[in-house]
């Protein structure tokens, strides 16, 4: 377990230095950066090498790396490993500062994706994102990164002695039971702008300079090896950067290949995917395109090289739960560590299909490595991923496949330590 262990490690270091989005994109360009490779501007012209190492970004919260491999990339083709960047949790709003009866401070946020609400109550809270400020002009402002580094903020419970149904199952409004609270309102203390005052002091920046702000609010507990064997990580974001890890983490590591070598992290999936950062967007199709024009090959060529390539779609799977085993499909029930899931629905919520499994449990059984189906049970209904979306900008064949973990969309998510290593030789594997 030595392997397993230091690269669950390493997944968790990833998680705390990635509170949101925008900082998992920063921490993932400092370890391309740190292999070799080269930042492109989508502004510049591009003049790319075989065997060349480059990355890409969108919006500062999106981000596509690849190897450009020994063949011709016509015959070789694509092989692409997708995932995203964000995750369910609370956005601040514009003028966010609440006053309640001239007493307490709170924040006005709402609700980002799917969280499970109630896991976000009674913990230490703080917020990440990214601040604009005045640059040299009003259509190049400034992008900088925020983290207010404390426990900063929390979401207290009411107490069940006013709430005595609390523990009969609870709803939550997410308008009035989920706003942050900060402080207690002293005399003179100014309500409005105080949020502002404060990012702009961690910012060294003048508060009439910040434009724009996009804050997420985050747990301040950091990942931890957890359980009796010590075989599980329990982290928030786990959805999806742990994939994002496990696929960078397999680029960085991977040797030169005759394929081009490529993973995209998008961003807004558990939002839709409707942006210009997300799947649904034609950032991967115009990148691929431009890799294969700048190598000085034409549309001819980037189509072939299309009709070669292969996605896999890669997202948290629904690991069979202990205490609701009645949630799970009777004859396909992905366990902890038991290896990965392929992903199948006949609603075509995942791109799995005959022979895309075949390729990828061919690459499994060549890594030697584990793996399990999964299936919605046919009365309820799942979720679905970037593969879908990513597929109708991009007709290449593509497989759904993800990690089993628990508390999907709770702050606090658990992952198996072996099944996480385990699909990072499965990446290797792909991208020889």
């Amino acid at each position: 377990m030595k392997k397993e262990i230091s690269f669950a490690k390493d997944l968790m270091e990833f998680l705390d230095k990635s509170p949101c989005a925008f900082f998992a994109v920063e921490e993932m360009k400092a370890r391309l950066q740190a292999k070799g490779y080269e930042e492109l501007q989508e502004q510049d012209a591009w003049d790319l090498k075989k065997n060349g190492k480059y990355y890409v970004t969108k919006n500062n919260s999106a981000i596509l790396a690849f190897q450009i491999g020994s063949g011709e990339i016509e015959k070789e083709g694509f092989h692409i490993i997708g995932s995203h960047s964000d995750s369910p949790c609370f956005r601040v709003k514009h003028n966010p500062e609440m006053s309640v009866e001239g007493k307490y401070l709170k924040l006005n946020t709402e609700v980002y994706g799917g969280p499970i609400l109630s896991t976000w109550f009674d913990r230490a809270l703080s917020l990440a994102g990214r601040v604009t400020v005045k640059g040299k002009d009003a259509f190049h402002p400034k992008s900088l990164f925020v983290n207010i580094d404390e426990d900063f903020m929390t979401i207290p419970n009411l107490c069940i002695h006013m709430n005595r149904g609390v523990n009969d199952g609870a709803s939550w409004n997410a308008q009035k039971d989920t706003l942050p609270f900060l402080a207690t309102l002293e005399k003179g203390m100014e309500v409005e702008g105080a949020l502002q005052r404060k990012i702009a002091d961690l910012l060294a920046v003048k508060i009439e300079d910040i434009l724009g702000m996009d804050l997420f609010v985050y747990d301040r507990e950091k990942a931890k090896i957890i359980g009796m064997k010590q075989e599980f990580v329990q982290s928030g974001r786990i959805d999806n950067l742990g994939m994002a890890h496990a696929s960078l983490e397999a680029l960085l590591t991977s040797k030169k290949a005759k394929a081009c070598n490529v993973i995209l992290v998008s961003d807004n999936e558990e939002v839709g995917s409707m942006t210009k950062q997300g799947a649904n967007s034609p950032f991967l199709k115009n990148t691929l395109r431009r890799i294969v024009l700048s190598l000085g090959k034409g549309e001819e060529e980037f189509m072939r090289a299309l009709a070669n390539s292969f996605l896999i779609s890669s997202d948290q799977a629904h690991a069979l739960h202990p205490n609701y085993t009645e949630k799970q499909d009777l004859t396909n029930r992905p366990v902890l560590n038991g290896g990965v899931a392929i992903k199948i629905a006949a609603n075509q919520a995942y791109t799995s299909d005959a022979h895309s499994i075949a390729v990828f449990t061919g690459i499994c059984q060549k890594a030697k490595q584990k793996y399990q189906f999964f299936h919605n049970r046919s009365d309820m209904k799942g979720g679905s991923t970037i593969g879908p979306i990513t597929t109708t900008q991009l007709d290449i064949p593509s497989v759904d496949i993800g990690n089993p973990i628990l508390s999907m969309h709770s702050v606090r998510e658990l992952l198996g330590i072996q099944d996480h290593y385990s699909l990072y030789q499965i990446f290797q594997e792909f991208y020889k």
